[in-house]
């Protein structure tokens, strides 16, 4: 069986692995972002892998955990655990026995997503082939059902902790007296700007972070297409042509998995700092 062409080659790629809850089978038509019948079983495996994968790191790293000198992996999770735990203080300054291991999780799982976009574009296609799977896209964050998931789990998390610092009834007075004032001909203006200010926080969370994930894998399958034009330049006996085409795909593909190491990191951290930001904020009182 060939492969796909270069017009279909990006297409093809970014294009879930899918079971329709409804029909009780493999969805073919693996098009469109949200569909309440539709599993991305892709996104579901890697994610949970990557969770998994988390745990089972700080696990080993807690078991082998010594008070003398820490070896380098212990050194390196103690400074990751530093890290999140001292970014946390700079922005709460209530009890963090909560928030601490929650951006934690959050800093640890999404690099952890991320970074996966790191790996050879066709790798995980190979693989899944073998596997009998038609498409399997491997970056959950590039997957806005991932990014929106995480994000309305965020703001759950601002709710309940805004109903826990000002109660149920100082939480729904606070909607409709701030920020213009108690007028009763002030509440539906105060509720609206509220209610869009509360919505707008896990909008802007997974969509940054999908942006940003899907901009990057998309950037990498063009990238690919230039191994097309080196197949088709030494198809037609074009060596020079080949080359030239193989040798740009390889440095411009190292320039930007590099570049995109920062992009990685970069959107776990500012995820994370959001989250206890938006929480803290949820706390104060108006």
């Amino acid at each position: 069986m060939s492969g796909p062409s270069s017009s279909e080659y990006i297409p093809h790629h970014l294009q879930h692995l899918r079971y329709d809850l409804v029909k009780g089978e493999w969805a073919h038509d693996a098009t469109g972002l949200i569909n309440f019948h539709l599993i991305n079983v892709d996104t579901l495996v890697m994610s949970v892998s990557m969770g998994v994968l988390f745990l089972a790191l700080f696990y080993a790293a807690a078991r082998k955990a010594t008070a003398g000198v820490p070896g380098r992996f212990q050194a390196f999770i103690e400074i990751v655990v530093e890290f999140v735990d001292a970014r946390v203080g700079e922005v709460f300054h209530g009890d963090r026995k909560f928030l601490a291991p929650l951006a934690l999780t959050i800093f640890c799982w999404v690099i952890l997503m991320n970074v996966l976009d790191l790996l050879p574009l066709d790798v995980p296609g190979l693989f899944a082939h073998a596997a009998g799977a038609e498409h399997f896209r491997v970056v959950p964050t590039a997957d806005i059902n991932t990014t929106f998931a995480m994000s309305l789990t965020v703001l759950v998390l601002i709710l309940a902790f805004s109903v826990k610092a000002k109660g149920v009834g100082g939480f729904g007075h606070e909607l409709v007296t701030a920020p213009f004032g108690k007028h009763p001909a002030l509440w539906i203006p105060n509720l609206a700007l509220n209610m869009v200010e509360l919505l707008a926080k896990p909008v802007s969370l997974a969509m940054r972070l999908f942006g940003n994930m899907y901009a990057g894998e998309l950037v990498f399958m063009l990238i690919a297409l230039m191994g097309f034009a080196a197949a088709s330049a030494f198809g037609h006996g074009g060596v020079v042509g080949g080359a030239a085409a193989s040798l740009g795909q390889i440095c411009m593909a190292a320039a930007w998995a590099i570049f995109h190491i920062l992009i990685v990191l970069l959107q776990g951290f500012i995820f994370m700092v959001l989250t206890v930001v938006y929480i803290s904020m949820a706390q104060e009182h108006h």
